[in-house]
């Protein structure tokens, strides 16, 4: 859960340290040519999904290796899909192992490593897995993997970060070889696009050594050393026909923005997640590299804490919300690169969004008559931010500044991005988070939101709210559908204690060299997948 720009995150990236070494870049590449994977378009919540087909436009031209750099970087790397939390994590485990789904390029679930997932009432599901898949040791895919997989997130003992969504598990079990059976504790049509994201991927059945990865994905692992750099070799038996393209992948963890941005322009990288907004016209002006610009729902929130004196104030939290100068940000801070919010956390491209919401402006005369029928009499308040998560410094003392002229004493406070998420996140009145995009609303709703969220920024509960959210996943008609996240949206706007002023765009620098680039709304770096499909030019 991150946002990409400099990591950060409500998939709460713990600590960024070390970076990687730049050293030692001479690389061997070749040409290759371009094929395509294709898969049946299917849509969000259909009960029943077929089987993708991966077909080959031509047969390319393998080999090269690709040097990236994920934004961030810590002793706290994991192989483990349970432990994961930040985008470095995802594109790590995203070259080692396969998920039974995968998201497209418009969020639409496709088969990966399931064959088909069915249902006739969105409870009960039966999961078929394809033939013919192998780990890297050999051993065939059976159910008993994907059992094991999906039921260790069940179990406290293994602190999964996807542990609310496997409470919808009433039960896991294999009914074959290659079928498993998966009953929900209630109706979720949602459950396809669960699948594929990165908690869920596929372990052997098993697996407790987490300092290697056993997967079926499109690497091997060659080396993990957590902090420094991870190397994957081409999985020559992987399931998907002609995929990888490249023989090897080095990912590094390179914290300084600067850093990356000068390595991807000196040669010495080919791939660098989250620019900033800074960079992008010397990117693209290098003539060498450019800018992936990838819209999505990630965004960088205020949090007002619904358990501390004055920021529970609902009042207050409304004085805050017009003291927000969207406009100014999108402009400035982003330079154009984003969205306007509105307060929750839907964008407005989203098939669920509600319209009917006005827009809230930057308003100082209501800021005034909030702050005034809050009580509260000139008000002192730090606000705790961090210049890796995009926006927040700057928002920070845009509203010191605002606040002001409206009677509020607000001071920021800086802090270092390493262990901002484990020492400060959440853990102060007024603070800055960063939330990933999700594939579906529910998971948005149920992890940030819901009154039992693992990660409820504000500490917000509303018993309508999670009322609305448990009605919405089992609702076959998408315009009640619509209708309930809507209310959702409508909850938030007026009462939550989060404040969310834009959508920001993830930022990605590619050389050039690089191919088959293509953005992805499920978060940067081509939904964290980028090394099975990108190949090399000469």
């Amino acid at each position: 859960m991150s946002k990409f720009r400099k990591e950060s995150g409500p998939d709460t990236p713990k600590s960024a340290s070390t970076a990687g070494s730049l050293a030692d870049i001479n690389i061997s590449r070749r040409g290759m040519m371009k094929m395509f994977s294709a898969g049946a378009a299917l849509s969000t919540g259909i009960i029943s999904l077929p089987n993708s087909a991966w077909a080959v436009e031509a047969a390319p031209v393998q080999g090269g290796k690709l040097r990236a750099a994920a934004a961030n970087s810590s002793a706290a790397d994991t192989l483990d899909p349970a432990k994961a939390n930040n985008s470095g994590d995802y594109m790590r485990q995203y070259m080692f192992y396969s998920g039974l789904t995968e998201l497209d390029t418009k969020l639409i679930p496709q088969m990966g490593l399931a064959e088909s997932i069915t249902s006739s009432d969105g409870i009960l599901w039966s999961i078929k897995l394809r033939q013919g898949v192998t780990f890297h040791d050999g051993k065939s895919l059976t159910a008993q993997d994907v059992v094991f997989s999906l039921s260790r997130h069940k179990d406290p003992a293994t602190a999964s970060t996807a542990i609310a969504l496997a409470k919808q598990f009433a039960s896991i079990k294999a009914v074959g070889l290659m079928e498993v059976e998966l009953k929900l504790e209630q109706a979720n049509f949602d459950l396809p696009s669960i699948l594929g994201t990165p908690a869920f991927l596929i372990l052997q059945d098993g697996t407790k050594d987490f300092s290697k990865a056993i997967g079926t994905g499109p690497y091997t692992c060659k080396e993990f050393s957590p902090g420094t750099r991870t190397v994957g070799e081409r999985n020559k038996n992987f399931w998907k026909p002609g995929l990888p393209h490249l023989d090897e992948v080095e990912l590094l963890g390179v914290t300084d923005p600067a850093a990356r941005v000068n390595a991807l322009l000196s040669g010495e990288l080919h791939f660098v997640s989250t620019l900033s907004s800074r960079d992008v016209k010397r990117v693209n002006g290098s003539g060498t590299c450019s800018v992936l610009e990838s819209k999505s729902g990630m965004y960088s929130d205020l949090i007002l804490r619904q358990d501390a004196a004055i920021t529970s104030n609902p009042d207050f939290v409304l004085a805050m919300k017009y003291l927000q100068p969207r406009e100014m940000l999108l402009k400035t801070v982003v330079q154009g690169f984003g969205t306007m919010a509105n307060d929750h956390p839907v964008p407005p491209w989203h098939p669920f969004f509600n319209k009917d919401l006005p827009q809230r402006p930057n308003d100082l005369d209501k800021a005034r008559f909030h702050l005034k029928k809050s009580g509260l009499v000139k008000p002192s308040l730090e606000i705790v931010a961090t210049d890796n998560i995009e926006g927040a410094m700057e928002g920070a003392q845009f509203l010191q500044q605002l606040g002001s002229q409206v009677g509020m004493n607000l001071k920021v406070r800086r802090v270092p991005y390493d262990g901002y998420w484990s020492q400060h996140w959440m853990k102060h009145p007024l603070g800055y988070g960063s939330v990933n995009p999700r594939p579906t609303l529910d998971m948005l709703f149920s992890q940030f939101y819901k009154s039992d969220a693992p990660w409820n920024e504000s500490g917000w509960k509303n018993a309508q709210f999670d009322q609305l959210v448990t009605a919405a996943r089992g609702e076959r008609d998408q315009a009640k559908r619509k209708q309930m996240y809507g209310d959702m949206q409508e909850l938030v706007y007026n009462h939550c204690g989060t404040i969310i002023p834009l959508f920001i765009s993830a930022l990605d620098g590619y050389s050039n060299k690089v191919k088959g680039v293509e953005s992805y709304p499920s978060g940067m770096m081509m939904g964290y997948r980028f090394t099975e499909f990108v190949w090399l030019t000469a």
